[in-house]
């Protein structure tokens, strides 16, 4: 039996991202364009990647429902949907994408260069909707001034949090990603006392070090996001960035979150915007908006290389 190739979800975090969400023309043309793309991604890592080996630049593709649909049909990921919007005191919205590409590395350039030969390769039946360059900032900071991704799973705990096993056979080594682009009010957030910071996030702006659970507040940040099932943590893979225009007064960070399931996320979000229980919302939200949101399915590296169309599909 061969086994599954997984696509690097769960590859070191970088200094360097660029997120883009394409949306593609409804035809025949986008399918062959994309299944090619698909069974050239892995050279195309080599070739530019080669370059600067050390600079460690990984891809990860992921397809959104109707996408899928189109481009590969029957069978479907067993979770895989539209992002559901999100109404409560705020709102986290659903944005339209039919392919996520989330491109890492050291350094901007081998980012910059693979982005522009995906784009050579699908940019007659593409439409980019979403473009971000990340950058990591001071200390692994975000614009908040706080670590980010401080909780994330390492080692085998990673795997376990993202890669689909037994649960969905036919996507055996898949994930689901979820993306959310959110821009920060920096003139409010930084009125706020560094103590009532701290209260919001839930751990201390210059150490790191998680606040109490005595001291937390019940709608602090990383109390929200902590899910539990059966008394066992539910975990996800987080990989964020700091993004901005300085021109444009554009200060922002843009969530991956990766995992297993997509319900994971969104039960945190449905934590984050609606409250749990009901009301008791996450106050960073009252600083923090979010402008995208998109769910998308991330098939392993195997099946992207030999990428069935619709027939072959079904009838496979």
């Amino acid at each position: 039996m061969t086994s599954i190739v997984t696509q690097p979800v769960t590859a070191r975090l970088t200094h360097a991202a660029i997120f883009l969400v394409v949306m593609l023309q409804p035809d025949a043309r986008s399918g062959d364009a994309v299944r090619a793309l698909c069974g050239d991604m892995a050279s195309l890592l080599r070739a530019i990647g080669f370059r600067k080996p050390d600079r460690r630049l990984s891809c990860v593709m992921g397809f959104g429902s109707d996408a899928w649909d189109r481009l590969f049909g029957q069978p479907r990921p067993a979770s895989l949907h539209p992002f559901q919007e999100i109404k409560g005191v705020h709102h986290a919205v659903s944005t339209p994408g039919d392919m996520l590409f989330h491109i890492r590395a050291t350094h901007m350039d081998l980012c910059f260069e693979l982005a522009t030969q995906i784009l050579c390769r699908i940019g007659e039946v593409a439409t980019v909707v979403d473009e971000v360059h990340g950058f990591k900032y001071f200390d692994e900071r975000d614009l908040l001034g706080f670590v980010d991704g401080t909780e994330n799973p390492v080692d085998q705990g990673a795997i376990d949090a993202t890669i689909i096993g037994d649960e969905d056979p036919a996507f055996t080594g898949g994930s689901y990603v979820i993306v959310q682009k959110y821009l920060h009010d920096m003139t409010a957030w930084n009125a706020l006392p560094v103590e009532r910071q701290e209260t919001i996030i839930g751990r201390r702006k210059l150490s790191d070090i998680e606040l109490d659970d005595t001291a937390k507040a019940p709608y602090a940040h990383n109390v929200l996001t902590s899910i539990e099932e059966n008394g066992e943590a539910l975990e996800i893979v987080r990989d964020n960035m700091p993004f901005g225009e300085v021109g444009k007064g554009e200060f922002g960070t843009y969530f991956i979150g990766y995992a297993r399931s997509p319900a994971r996320i969104e039960r945190m979000l449905t934590n984050m915007f609606v409250g749990q229980p009901p009301g008791n919302y996450d106050r960073l939200l009252d600083f923090s908006k979010a402008v995208t949101g998109s769910l998308f399915f991330v098939p392993s590296a195997t099946f992207l290389e030999n990428a069935p169309t619709p027939a072959t599909a079904a009838s496979g």
